[in-house]
């Protein structure tokens, strides 16, 4: 549980939006894909699955045996990446606010 407070909002943003789009990503490939090294991206995972954010399913592929992950967004990760999104896009906001007030008053 202390796990995921140490990793900060828009970490978990990031990872959360890129399984969205991804579900049967590499870890390697999200890992480059969020510029995050690999050590990070896989503390990172773990701590959303033991959250309950995220299930990790392995599976093989019928041709060549070969073991894939997917990622499954659970009804809690869900929750909470819609909520980091409406965080974000709230900062956003006020910055762009802020800077609009700031060359109004140049």
């Amino acid at each position: 549980v202390q796990i995921l407070n140490v990793m900060n909002d828009q970490d978990n943003l990031t990872i959360l939006r890129k399984i969205k789009k991804k579900p049967d990503t590499s870890q390697r490939a999200l890992a480059k894909e969020t510029g995050f090294s690999l050590g990070k991206l896989n503390y990172c995972v773990k701590a959303l699955e033991q959250k309950g954010l995220l299930k990790i399913r392995n599976f093989q592929k019928q041709k060549d045996k070969a073991e894939y992950i997917r990622y499954v967004l659970t009804p809690k990760g869900i929750a909470l990446r819609t909520k980091l999104t409406i965080n974000f896009m709230k900062r956003k906001m006020k910055e762009y606010d802020e800077l609009k007030k700031e060359l109004e008053s140049k």
